[in-house]
């Protein structure tokens, strides 16, 4: 009993049991009254009264900041929030009093604490009273009013170091309720230590730097290749105010380590020069280079002393790789790559060499198949949960954030209440200032757990925190500042911490992944997609002369098709796929073989001219161009064969017309097909088919020929005969000159163009 009583602030003395029991009858006087009052209101009225606010949730009180977060011997705690009156009558007489105690022992009974609401007599504490009581005569229906209590820190009768319960209650009386009684409460918790600890949990926190896509595949034709986004939102966040600027901000002046998405950095980074954002079907210029410039610099100088890991580039989706994506070939490849480029990106941007040795699956949660696809791009370190990879059952304390789970494989556990505490709405104040309260505590609770080793301890947030929540972890972090129970620690060091033997090191199996978490991951079709516009690169890229200046954008574009920001966002994920996969298909057709209409060969040899068009802005190479009779009997190609290939390579903006020599056996019409190839073999492009009319010359129509030509010198001569008879009888009234022969017939083909052949094109002689 003497213990309970401890818990629970409750005296034994003979005077206080008698207020015990003088207030049980005052309490109950009210409750008598009612029953003796006779009939009950109208049905509707009593509905109406049910319904709203009573006993210890009539006032809505709420706790605005609290400070200092942890205090120590000789401050002043200053308490500020608003008080809301929710019923339908006035609250009268009132009063706002703080309460203090009793300690709280274990993680356990802080969560327990924090979900309790409403006023409970005897287990919450009695109020401090006295001078640091504020009065308020009347609070109006529907009326918020702000408060402030400060207090000595010495009056709130702490004792020994821990955490203790800490609440701030209204009392007061209504026109139904004419007796005093708490009409609302609020509760947080107040750590206590005034000196250094005998021993400090390290504490590693991840800062993490990330954000969704921006950046399209698409780039400009110029030397530059301008970068073109999908819109321009990037720079909200990287403005004075911004998501990604107060993280950098908040960042820098605390004990974290830097977990940064590459991409991230390439976006910014190429806004920084000029670059075009998309506006329906064009692009406008983008107009934040100083916005970019400036965040950048300010990143470069916060990390310039700080440990950076740097996640493969786009940060990949490993569980969605893991469960949807690795049974569609090449999907682990670009894994790979991603993790490859990663290093390089930061290194290049922000001059500082990050480690690239740890993969961080969404939510840290963690199977078999995860771990594998985690550590197949080279990663020895898995950021794991402790809600995922559970505690050994019955262990009295939190284990160091280090276990070895075989093949050379680490999961850094970190620990999901820390790593969950600043997950909600951190843009109310009230929600802010428990968050900071229960954090705090949480961590006081850990340092004090029975165990005599010092223990690293791993804090992994939400991926994207907003401002208000990244404003609210800070405010936790730099009430720690002192370091009197906990001392901070980088990520790598946490990881190579020597791991504690009784940590459980069996990862859950793949029945035991989340449903939640599973149904937000990007469907196989997703990896499909991706498989098919790699395909189409792979292709497009053999044909070029500079290769890279598709390769990169598109290579990063797929890499960010398997984003983890997609997660919830199925629509955009798969208009993004769409939109890669249409702009590479627009591209590829830049190189295409002009349309053919039917043309003749009038004879038995002639030469065919088949046009390939290059619209693109590089030449392309090794391509072959392949020409097929499919009746080699009437129409044979080169050699005498049905089918003739010629090499192609075209410089950017150019076309080149193609002839093959043909020859024909018989009349009639044949379909010739043509078709662009790569140097491998594979086809290139759209197949074009078109007709070849013969119409062979016979002997017999050279026989007539023949003979009509002979009549034609015949009559010459017979005319010449008779011109010179007549030029010997007399003189003529001509100039005696010859007649004026027609000048040679023009050609009936044009110059090469770009342009379909005309209707019954004649083929070249």
């Amino acid at each position: 009993m003497a213990e309970a009583a401890d818990i629970q602030g409750i005296s034994h003395s003979p005077a206080r049991r008698w207020l015990r029991r003088t207030a049980s009858v005052v309490l109950g006087a009210p409750l008598v009254a009612t029953l003796l009052a006779g009939p009950a209101v109208p049905g509707a009225q009593a509905d109406e009264a049910s319904k709203a606010p009573s006993g210890s949730s009539t006032v809505d009180v709420t706790l605005d900041s609290l400070a200092p977060s942890a205090p120590v011997k000789g401050d002043t705690l200053t308490v500020s929030g608003t008080l809301t009156n929710r019923s339908k009558e006035a609250v009268t007489d009132a009063r706002v009093d703080l309460r203090v105690g009793p300690r709280l022992f274990g993680r356990t009974s802080i969560d327990t604490a924090a979900e309790r609401t409403g006023y409970v007599p005897g287990s919450d504490p009695a109020a401090i009273g006295g001078k640091y009581t504020l009065k308020i005569a009347k609070l109006p229906s529907g009326i918020t009013q702000n408060f402030t209590l400060s207090v000595p820190v010495g009056k709130l009768g702490l004792d020994d170091a821990g955490v203790y319960q800490f609440g701030v209650s209204l009392s007061g009386q209504t026109s139904r309720a004419p007796y005093e009684q708490v009409l609302g409460i609020e509760r947080t918790f107040l750590p206590w230590q005034e000196d250094e600890s005998d021993s400090r949990t390290r504490i590693t926190y991840l800062w993490p730097l990330i954000a969704s896509a921006h950046l399209t595949a698409e780039t400009g034709s110029d030397e530059q290749q301008t970068p073109v986004f999908a819109d321009d939102d990037l720079a909200a966040e990287l403005a004075p105010g911004g998501r990604l600027e107060q993280m950098v901000s908040l960042g820098s002046q605390l004990p974290v380590t830097w977990v940064i998405d590459p991409d991230l950095l390439a976006g910014v980074d190429a806004m920084t020069r000029n670059y075009r954002v998309k506006v329906g079907d064009t692009t406008i210029a983008g107009k934040n280079q100083v916005v970019a410039k400036q965040w950048l610099t300010q990143l470069e100088s916060a990390v310039a002393d700080d440990k950076v890991v740097a996640l493969p580039f786009a940060d990949p989706d490993l569980a969605s790789l893991a469960h949807r994506g690795k049974n569609v070939s090449g999907s682990l490849s670009h894994l790979q790559n991603a993790t490859e480029v990663a290093g390089p990106t930061v290194e290049t941007v922000l001059h500082v060499k990050p480690s690239t040795d740890f993969a961080w699956p969404v939510e840290g949660a963690v199977d078999p198949s995860i771990v594998d696809v985690a550590t197949s791009a080279g990663a020895h370190n898995v950021i794991a949960r402790s809600d995922s990879l559970q505690e050994t059952a019955g262990l009295p304390y939190t284990p160091s954030a280090a276990r070895p789970i075989g093949g050379g494989t680490t999961a850094v556990v970190a620990d999901y209440r820390l790593s969950r505490a600043f997950e909600g709405d951190m843009s109310n104040a009230g929600n802010s200032t428990l968050a900071v309260q229960k954090f705090l505590a949480t961590t006081l609770a850990l340092n004090d757990q029975d165990t005599d080793d010092e223990r690293s301890i791993v804090v992994a947030p939400q991926r994207m925190p907003t401002a208000a929540q990244a404003q609210s972890m800070a405010r936790a972090l730099h009430a720690l500042d002192d370091e009197r129970w906990t001392q901070p620690l980088d990520l790598v060091d946490a990881a190579e911490a020597k791991p504690d033997a009784d940590a459980t090191t069996r990862v859950p199996g793949t029945s035991q992944y989340p449903r939640k978490l599973r149904s937000l991951e990007l469907p196989t079709q997703a990896f499909q997609d991706i498989k098919a516009t790699q395909a189409s690169l792979d292709s497009f890229r053999v044909i070029l002369t500079q290769p890279e200046r598709v390769v990169t954008p598109f290579g990063n574009a797929i890499n960010r098709s398997m984003s983890t920001s997609w997660r919830g966002r199925p629509l955009e994920a798969q208009q993004y796929r769409d939109a890669v996969r249409t702009y590479l298909h627009g591209l590829t057709n830049e190189v295409q073989l002009i349309s053919k209409s039917d043309v003749t060969l009038s004879g038995r040899s002639a030469t065919i001219p088949v046009t390939v068009q290059n619209k693109l802005v590089q030449g392309v190479d090794h391509l072959v161009l392949r020409l097929k009779s499919d009746n080699a009997t009437r129409l044979r190609l080169n050699d005498g064969g049905a089918v003739a290939e010629k090499p192609i390579r075209i410089a950017g903006g150019h076309s080149q017309s193609v002839k093959f020599d043909a020859s024909a056996n018989a009349n009639g019409q044949v379909q010739v097909r043509a078709q662009l190839y790569t140097e491998d073999g594979t086809p290139y492009g759209e197949e074009m088919t078109f007709t070849v009319k013969v119409s062979e010359v016979t002997p017999t129509v050279l026989l007539v020929i023949a003979g009509g030509l002979l009549l034609l010198v015949l009559a010459g001569i017979r005319m010449y005969t008779h011109r010179k008879r007549a030029n010997a009888d007399g003189p003529s009234g001509g100039d005696g000159g010859e007649p004026e022969q027609p000048s040679d017939p023009t050609p009936d083909t044009g110059p090469e163009s770009g342009e379909p052949s005309g209707t019954g094109e004649k083929v070249d002689r």
